[in-house]
């Protein structure tokens, strides 16, 4: 190896350890907060769609699980919401921008109960994070969108943007966030042990990073979901006889 590459391997190093270190400060510590199953915004309340398929025996174990979480991050509703939270986050110092991505994310939506679990939670969100986390982007946010939809994925990006948490491990906490919980609803659906929900989320890392670099580039005009099963899954779910789930 040479002396070049060496202390470019030296210099890589550092600015990962340094990018490091001011993300475990403050930045981290909100991160790990709001993507938490403890932030009160209800999420553990909703399946996307996961408790028909477990009703209809499609879904049975801890594979199927990791294969249906996989899809709605990669062709449906969550792939909709990584990339919206990107241009969200892109777009949060400017208000006339941000409020377009904002909309478009509250309206981007294939059945009632998909709606309701994004608006619900985005409600929520705003509602804590104002009072546990102050910042006058939020606060400005809420009074202009006092009686309109609120998308969580949106509102999620704005306050780490305002609070500086920066884009790239800000979407992959999104991300994480909404696997672990889908995942958790199928341990209870199917019903599955913790640790094989462990083992599904880990069977998802991979395809994590990828939804994460592809929703990264991904423009607002290419922008679209290709899981039409999942939407039916959604819309069936509307009608089962018995529910544990609002979604």
């Amino acid at each position: 190896m040479s002396m070049g590459t060496i202390m470019a391997t030296i210099t890589i190093m550092t600015m990962r350890t340094g990018i490091t270190a001011m993300l475990a400060d403050a930045a981290l510590h909100r991160l790990l907060a709001w993507t938490s199953p403890s932030y009160p915004v209800g999420g553990f309340t909703y399946s996307h769609g996961l408790e028909t398929m477990v009703e209809q025996g499609r879904v049975r174990t801890a594979g199927d699980v990791a294969a249906y979480v996989e899809a709605v991050l990669a062709r449906g509703g969550g792939w909709i919401d990584a990339v919206l939270f990107v241009h969200a986050w892109r777009t949060a110092g400017n208000e006339a921008a941000f409020d377009e991505i904002a909309e478009l994310a509250a309206a981007f939506r294939g059945s009632s109960e998909t709606a309701l679990e994004s608006r619900q939670q985005g409600s929520s969100f705003l509602t804590v994070t104002r009072k546990a986390w102050p910042h006058p982007a939020l606060d400005a946010f809420a009074a202009r969108h006092a009686d309109r939809p609120i998308a969580h994925c949106a509102i999620m990006a704005l306050a780490c943007a305002a609070h500086a948490v920066p884009l790239v491990p800000a979407l992959h906490g999104w991300l994480h966030a909404a696997a672990a919980n889908l995942v958790s609803a199928g341990v209870r659906l199917v019903p599955l042990g913790q640790t094989d929900g462990q083992h599904a989320l880990a069977a998802l890392a991979a395809a994590m990073e990828a939804i994460a670099a592809r929703a990264l580039v991904t423009p607002l005009e290419d922008l679209g979901t290709a899981a039409p099963e999942l939407e039916l899954a959604s819309l069936a779910h509307e009608t089962l006889y018995t529910r544990l789930f609002r979604s």
